[in-house]
């Protein structure tokens, strides 16, 4: 008979997808962490891309994992898109949305700041616990605080330094710095990108090898019908043909996918 440490083991041993079916057929917590940390590093690398730029990086860290949580808890499995592609602009924007509301601009007593930040914290801890955003009076019970306490530091959060769009962050080893209005207030063309790219690979998946290498030399390094037809000792009629049998596949898994 298989202990509690034995079946732990075996929970860690199965792949993230077939995790994602147990915890959406489950619920089960002890999934949900098992996801939390396997993908912690997803927010530890784009805090990264994020450090230097005027915000603590263990605030910027903490901001990241929220985001995890939010995406681990909204993923469907079901849609087809790959965790790591649904994950990256939840993350961020969890972390441009906190660029946009850092800074105190009235003199707020520590104690709220401080308070403030154990809210922030305990947020975190018991999203895992509960499986749902703690309440006031969850978040009150697990810091001994009051509930008056606790909604006097919520809304002493709100308070925010105004800054200017044309501030400038150290890039952190690029190029050119980033523009504060590079971070915030417009639509991340990024969303549509992971989308295009979680299409392209799932469509590819369904063309064979012929297919594929046509697909890939034709729209991706620009060779002519005539020029692969050579290498592949097969006509340009041939060519062609297979190249509207791949629009037919990808325009099927297009509907399937508006659908």
């Amino acid at each position: 008979m298989k202990t509690d440490k034995d079946l732990e083991k075996d929970i860690n041993e199965v792949d993230t997808k077939t995790l994602f079916k147990y915890l959406k057929e489950s619920k089960d917590l002890k999934i949900r962490e098992i996801l939390i940390e396997r993908h912690l590093y997803i927010a530890e690398i784009l805090s990264k891309k994020y450090a230097n730029r005027g915000i603590d990086y263990d605030d910027i860290y903490q901001v990241a994992s929220i985001g995890l949580i939010y995406a681990i808890d909204r993923y469907d499995i079901d849609k087809g898109f790959e965790f790591s592609s649904f994950a990256t602009p939840t993350i961020i924007g969890e972390i441009k949305k906190h660029f946009r509301d850092k800074g105190w601009t009235i003199r707020v007593p520590r104690r709220i700041q401080e308070l403030s930040k154990k809210v922030n914290n305990a947020k975190v801890t018991l999203s895992q616990e509960l499986q749902r955003s703690p309440t006031v009076e969850d978040i009150a019970e697990y810091l001994n605080s009051t509930e008056e306490e606790i909604l006097e530091a919520m809304e002493g959060s709100k308070v925010y330094t105004p800054q200017s769009l044309d501030l400038t962050y150290d890039s952190n080893g690029d190029d050119k710095d980033v523009n504060l209005a590079d971070l915030i207030g417009e639509e991340d063309i990024y969303f549509s990108k992971i989308e295009n790219n979680d299409f392209l690979l799932r469509a590819m998946k369904k063309l064979n090898d012929m297919e594929r290498k046509i697909l890939i030399d034709r729209y991706f390094n620009n060779k002519t019908q005539v020029s692969i037809a050579e290498e592949l000792n097969i006509s340009q009629m041939t060519v062609s043909r297979v190249e509207k049998r791949i629009i037919g596949k990808f325009r099927k898994e297009m509907e399937k996918t508006l659908n």
